[in-house]
C-alpha cells in the first residue's frame, strides 16, 4: 500500500481524471453503500502503473460504516494483459481477488499498517482508484505463461534450437571435463552454466 501520500498529492494536482472513484465517507447516505466500477484500457492508461497497461476488470466495492472506522471490501474479477514469462508475447491473464481496506478520520493523510488508511476528517473523501489498481497488480500470479501451444512459435523455435545446442554442448563439455589422453582435467565453459540458469528460470 506504499506511496499513497505521494500518489494522492499527484492526483489532486492533475485534471482529476479519477473523480469517478472518489468516495465521500463523511456524507454516506447510509451505513452500508455499494459501488460497481468497470476498469478498462482507458483506466489503466490514465493511471500509468508499471504492472498493467491493459485490462477489462470489474470491481464491486462495499463500504460499511462502523463505530470506529469504515470497512471497504473490494471484490475484483476480470482479465489483464501481461507479458508471457516464456515467450514475452502479450497474454490475457484472468484475475480474482477479495481485499479489505480500513479507513478512519484523522488530521492528515497517513497509513497505519498494511490495510489501514487515515484521511483528513475535514475532507472526509477517499479516492480508491490506486487501491483498486494495486489489488489488481497483486492478484497477478507470480508466474504467467500461455497455455500449451499458444506461445509465439517463432520464438519457441529459436528457444528450442538454443536448448538443443546446449544439450549437445553439455555432452561435449562432459567429455572435456573428464581426463584427457594426458590425464588432465578441463573445466566446463562457465558461459553455458549461466545460459542454463536463465533458461531454467524461464
Amino acid at each position: 500500500m506504499g506511496f499513497f501520500i505521494t500518489l494522492h498529492c499527484y492526483i489532486e494536482n492533475t485534471l482529476d481524471k479519477f473523480v469517478t472513484y472518489k468516495i465521500d465517507l463523511k456524507n454516506l447516505p447510509s451505513s452500508k453503500v455499494e459501488y460497481d466500477f468497470h476498469l478498462d484500457n482507458e483506466f489503466f492508461a490514465a493511471i500509468e502503473g508499471p504492472e498493467v497497461q491493459q485490462g477489462n476488470v470489474n470491481v464491486h466495492l462495499c463500504v460499511k460504516k462502523t463505530a470506529e472506522a469504515f470497512e471497504l471490501h473490494f471484490h475484483t474479477e476480470g482479465v489483464v494483459v501481461v507479458a508471457c514469462d516464456r515467450c514475452l508475447d502479450e497474454m490475457c491473464q484472468p484475475i480474482h481477488s477479495e481485499d479489505k481496506l480500513w479507513v478512519k478520520f484523522g488530521s492528515a493523510f497517513a497509513e497505519d499498517g498494511d490495510d489501514m488508511v487515515i484521511i483528513p476528517e475535514d475532507e472526509g473523501v477517499i479516492n480508491v482508484e490506486w487501491f483498486m489498481y494495486e489489488f489488481i497488480a497483486l492478484a497477478i500470479p507470480m508466474k504467467h505463461v500461455h497455455a500449451d501451444g499458444e506461445c509465439n512459435p517463432e520464438l519457441m523455435g529459436k528457444l528450442g534450437k538454443i536448448l538443443r545446442t546446449e544439450a549437445d554442448d553439455d555432452d561435449l563439455d562432459s567429455s572435456f571435463a573428464t581426463e584427457d589422453s594426458f590425464g588432465e582435467n578441463h573445466p566446463i565453459d562457465p558461459r553455458w552454466n549461466e545460459l542454463k540458469k536463465i533458461l531454467d528460470n524461464n
